[in-house]
């Protein structure tokens, strides 16, 4: 394919049976990344990511890992901040942590205590307070939602080569998001965006970045994927499972997800390469009988 510099992620869910052996299928395959996401509660089942890819960090040895997300608002700050610094060290400094910040489900704020109109605020502070434990020095710290004196991460995340914490990819839709990864992010990962979109919000995202100092951030995207021999069979099971588990009508919104043919999909990929994106995650939306051999062919059409 001409987008031989792309990497590709799979999105696996621990929580069914022969998660282990596609998750080894996955690295055996050559993906970059395994993602998995997360709700405290929602219209269905849903794991958790840090433990899920706790598991699958004891049954890989390479692919990286990625929470596809995090909902950090929900999360002590430091609780987040000490977990995920445990993950790096168990997975050998694999992990890269995707951050949202949810809100469409707000019964699971409400369960955790967190009003949904903070969620934001939550995520922007506690950004902060991990990237400076994450560097293990003793510090105090006085926000608006968290408050500590004289304390230390220990231990803290694996160095890695030019980077001495693991990635934050920011992730989200408005602008606020955009701000928030180039404040914190090393890649932003926008989602449910059309190729166009990609490139609108990376040249936003990068003069942003600017005006804090920052380099640009790497470009990824999350994108539900559904791939048949049947075009026409793979747009509609799209719509139907993104639909379900947004409890939203997805027939006529088919430009936010990747489905249709294996050349169908093989362009539509390319189509975010050429818009900037450096990684994309495929989440396959499809019946869980048919993960399995959803991911090798996209591992056939996609990564040959």
């Amino acid at each position: 394919m001409t987008t031989n510099k792309l990497r590709l992620g799979l999105v696996l869910g621990g929580d069914r049976p022969g998660w282990v052996e596609r998750a080894q299928r996955a690295e055996e395959l050559g993906f970059s990344y395994l993602g998995t996401g997360e709700h405290m509660m929602f219209h269905g089942p849903t794991g958790n990511a840090l433990i899920t890819l706790a598991a699958m960090a004891g049954v890989t040895t390479r692919v990286e890992l990625v929470s596809t997300i995090t909902l950090v608002p929900l999360y002590p700050p430091v609780v987040l901040a000490k977990m995920a610094a445990n993950l790096d060290r168990l997975s050998n400094g694999r992990f890269i942590l995707g951050v949202g910040v949810g809100g469409e489900f707000p019964t699971e704020f409400d369960a955790c205590g967190v009003p949904v109109t903070e969620r934001g605020a939550r995520t922007n502070e506690a950004l902060d307070v991990i990237t400076k434990l994450w560097a293990g020095e003793r510090m105090s710290y006085e926000g608006r939602f968290t408050r500590f004196t004289d304390g230390r991460l220990q231990p803290v995340p694996n160095d890695r080569p030019g980077q001495a914490r693991p990635p934050i990819w920011v992730s989200g839709r408005k602008e606020a998001a955009m701000r928030r990864a180039a404040r914190f992010g090393d890649a932003w990962l926008p989602y449910m965006y059309t190729p166009e979109q990609v490139a609108s919000s990376a040249a936003t995202v990068a003069a942003l970045a600017t005006e804090y100092g920052r380099p640009a951030p790497g470009t990824a995207v999350f994108a539900f994927t559904t791939m048949y021999a049947d075009g026409e069979k793979a747009r509609r099971i799209a719509a139907e499972r993104v639909g379900g588990t947004y409890q939203q009508d997805f027939s006529k919104l088919g430009r936010y997800l990747i489905a249709g043919t294996p050349a169908e999909c093989h362009r539509r990929v390319e189509e975010y390469a050429d818009a900037g994106a450096g990684h994309v995650i495929l989440a396959p939306a499809c019946p869980a009988d048919d993960v399995g051999s959803m991911m090798e062919e996209f591992a056939a059409e996609l990564l040959g």
